[in-house]
């Protein structure tokens, strides 16, 4: 397995296809959700991913600040059915968590997350802040993760 964080143009055209592909087959596919993926906010991100023999098996987008959100924000939070429950999903998070802060010096992070996902993004220090809203006929809450000072 090889992890990858890359700015947009920094993508080879191979990878910006199995980025979409993978999203595609699990977004649109799999969750059965007809929604317009490419909605230009991957122009404004770091996409980090982890390949394995040239598929993409694990992937996050985070948002520049002011594209979702007034803070940082993660989305298009992923992993191939292939490879779920496994533990990948968190290391994915935890990884874009520590480049968020270690990297981009920031120390809050807005998410938009599926409902039934709620007590994984708060096991990674996420808490709720708003009621369930519907997101492409999909129940969302919105959460918020600030790095505690020590």
């Amino acid at each position: 397995m090889n992890w990858k964080i890359k700015r947009f143009e920094e993508l080879s055209v191979a990878e910006i296809y199995e980025i979409l592909k993978e999203r595609n087959e699990v977004f649109i596919v799999e969750q059965q959700c007809p929604y317009n993926d490419a909605d230009e906010k991957d122009k404004n991100a770091y996409h980090l991913f982890c390949e394995k023999q040239g598929k993409i098996i694990a992937y996050i987008r985070i948002l520049d600040k002011g594209i979702s959100y007034d803070e940082i924000s993660i989305g298009r939070v992923l992993v191939h059915k292939q490879y779920r429950g496994n533990g990948l999903a968190r290391q994915l998070m935890t990884k874009g968590i520590d480049y968020i802060e270690n990297v981009l010096v920031e120390n809050k992070i807005r998410i938009s997350a599926q409902k039934y996902l709620i007590k994984f993004y708060e096991s990674l220090g996420f808490k709720t802040v708003s009621s369930v809203y519907f997101e492409d006929n999909i129940p969302h809450i919105e959460m918020f993760y600030e790095k505690t000072q020590l």
